[in-house]
């Protein structure tokens, strides 16, 4: 029998590859078509000069760490924020605050960001972030694009399967992708069943403070956790998330973890959880409040999907949730009401791991047969009732109707698609001009780099009947997942406000000046257009003298007051440099265990005279 699945499965490998030959053929022809249809394309992603993309896109920097945005439709890249691994060009991980943040970590795999919600529309405050690699979650501040909090979670296996946020970002979701004894402990794979289990995190984050905390922690079965979603409007109490791996595999996780014909989406109603917590009851586990959710009647059930799922949607009427099974070339939709409606009526199909199985023919309806696309994986919305599938293997977009499966329309990619974000597209609000496929291979579409090719972007109009092809672009690696949230609705700040109470912040340079306090030695000093003080009183008062193995407190505020003049801080030889936006405070603190002269220089283009804003730093050898 396994072998025979394993013969099944690379018969559709082939098969992907071959339906990929074809479809590369017309993407190519369709590419080279008459010089009228490129113009047409090239004037919808064009932005002129003087005028702005219509859409953020915030996609997930994977093993980078980092978050990058674009803008939509013309696929520039506009930024790199720094969220879970230091970057030198800000001296992100370098001042105080960030390098506290980082808690020693030297990067991080962000997979899924997700930005804050109300109502289950994006209200554009705050994005958040997931590290899969070291079990963290982020927050990002979309008024300064800056990473504001970063908190470890306890308990956890590589938080893949998140971040979501509830309706009201009442709690940001994240379930673990690989099972662990809780608190790390150690425990032989022998007893996996037994001694290891899946996590989902329930984190808040108050937003006038900018902090997390951890509400509480949901134990579940030893499976793997994949992209999940929270309900909308009648099914808003409730989170869905798919799984794999329910065959306990511990290794040769390929083949072994693809045993079983399903494997299951669960669904957990939080609220109920919520409740029981607020009541204590809980278990205080590595310190953080665990629940068991099969503890608590009516709290958690599951139901049968296709086998090794990735990923699970709620449609923007909170009334259906949209599972694909990578190995199973169909989507399934799954009804609310129905599974609802089983649950009253207590028609359950067995248990499974003590989780009771709703029937699948009771909750389904209905299963969408791609008509020969191959490897479905996310689900994404439109304005129009569509819903829009990338299709891992055989590299294509599939748009079809919600409520009827039929197939609308397909659209090649370049290539081998993960996940796709449409405009708006995960929200109760769709937008329906674009969707952007994130694909994981580029092959030579690009100038060759080396062996390692960039990942790549497809952009598609989706406004009318049929997708339109519009442009790919290059990114670095490795976007798992996008969100593409209109503009009006991100309100960045010009400046920092100008906050004369503000811990360490100096307003004029008069004030700057130098105390010593022991072996410490704490400058409160300014930059400015073409210059640093550090003391105004000092007859060099560009220049700070201490002594070999002080600590040195570099406590410094921008001053300019004008957009978009940033001043960096680098001290030559000492390996340090970071950066003083715009009315912004920052410390920057470091041992001074190397004696000689070291010269101090803005980091950051800022004004004519750039070069001549600089300084020393003397340190009298012991």
């Amino acid at each position: 029998m396994n072998m025979q699945r394993i013969l099944y499965g690379v018969v559709g490998v082939l098969t992907g590859l071959l339906v990929s030959i074809v479809f590369f053929a017309d993407f190519n022809q369709a590419n080279a078509g008459d010089a009228a249809a490129n113009k047409s394309k090239a004037e919808k992603v064009y932005v002129p000069y003087g005028e702005q993309d219509e859409y953020y896109m915030f996609a997930s920097g994977g093993h980078s760490g980092q978050l990058f945005v674009y803008g939509v439709p013309s696929m520039r890249k506009i930024r790199t924020v720094p969220v879970f691994t230091p970057d030198p060009a800000t001296g992100y991980g370098f001042d105080d605050k960030t390098k506290e943040m980082l808690g020693g970590y030297s990067w991080g795999d962000f997979h899924h960001p997700a930005v804050s919600e109300t109502g289950g529309d994006y209200d554009g405050e705050f994005l958040f972030a997931n590290d899969v690699g070291n079990n963290r979650v982020a927050a990002v501040d979309l008024s300064t694009f800056h990473t504001s909090d970063i908190m470890s979670l306890p308990n956890m296996g590589g938080p893949h399967a998140g971040v979501f946020v509830t309706e009201n970002t009442e709690y940001i979701a994240m379930p673990t992708r690989f099972a662990r004894p809780l608190a790390g402990e150690y425990a032989e794979l022998d007893k996996y069943e037994e001694d290891y289990k899946g996590v989902v995190s329930m984190t808040t984050f108050d937003r006038k403070s900018k902090k997390f905390d951890l509400a509480y922690q949901i134990v579940l079965p030893p499976w793997s956790y994949d992209l999940s979603d929270a309900g909308k409007k009648m099914s808003k109490d409730w989170i869905v998330m798919t799984t794999y791996n329910t065959e306990f595999a511990t290794t040769n996780l390929e083949i072994n973890a693809s045993q079983n014909d399903r494997d299951y989406i669960v669904m957990i109603n939080w609220k109920r959880l919520e409740d029981e917590v607020a009541n204590g009851n809980y278990n205080d586990v590595n310190g953080a409040k665990m629940i068991d959710p099969r503890d608590v009647p009516g709290a958690i059930f599951a139901i049968p999907v296709a086998k090794s799922p990735h990923g699970v949607d709620v449609t923007p009427d909170g009334e259906r949730f949209i599972a694909s099974g990578k190995l199973a070339p169909l989507m399934t939709v799954f009804s609310f009401e129905k599974a609802f409606e089983a649950i009253k009526s207590k028609d359950f199909k067995g248990e499974e791991f003590d989780i009771p199985v709703l029937p699948y023919e009771k909750v389904v309806e209905r299963e969408v047969d791609p008509e020969g696309a191959l490897g479905p994986l996310h689900t994404q919305f439109d304005d129009k009732g569509h819903a829009y599938n990338t299709m891992f293997i055989s590299s294509e977009i599939v748009k079809w109707k919600v409520d009827s499966g039929e197939v609308i329309d397909r659209k090649p990619t370049y290539y081998s698609p993960g996940h796709a974000s449409a405009a708006e597209g995960d929200t109760i609000e769709p937008d329906g001009k674009y969707i952007v496929a994130l694909n994981k291979i580029a092959k030579d579409n690009f100038l060759s780099v080396g062996p390692s090719h960039p990942e790549s972007m497809d952009l598609f109009d989706i406004s009318g009947d049929k997708m339109e092809h519009l442009i790919t672009a290059p990114t670095d690696p490795e976007p798992h997942y996008a969100q593409i949230v209109h503009r009006d609705k991100i309100k960045p700040k010009k400046i920092y406000d100008k906050d004369e109470s503000r811990e360490n912040s100096v307003w004029s340079q008069d004030d700057a000046r130098i105390e010593r306090k022991g072996d410490e030695v704490h400058v409160y000093g300014i930059a400015m257009r073409s210059k640093f003080v550090f003391d105004a009183k000092a007859e060099r008062p560009d220049a700070v003298t201490v002594k070999q193995g002080d600590t040195v407190y570099f406590h410094m505020t921008n001053i300019d007051l004008d957009q978009d003049i940033t001043h960096g801080f680098g001290i030559n030889d000492y390996d340090l440099n970071f950066e003083i936006q715009p009315g912004q405070t920052n410390t920057l603190t470091f041992k001074a265990d190397k004696a000689g002269t070291f010269p101090i220089y803005c980091t950051n283009f800022c004004s004519a005279l750039h070069q001549e804003m600089s300084g020393y730093l003397l340190v009298e050898p012991k």
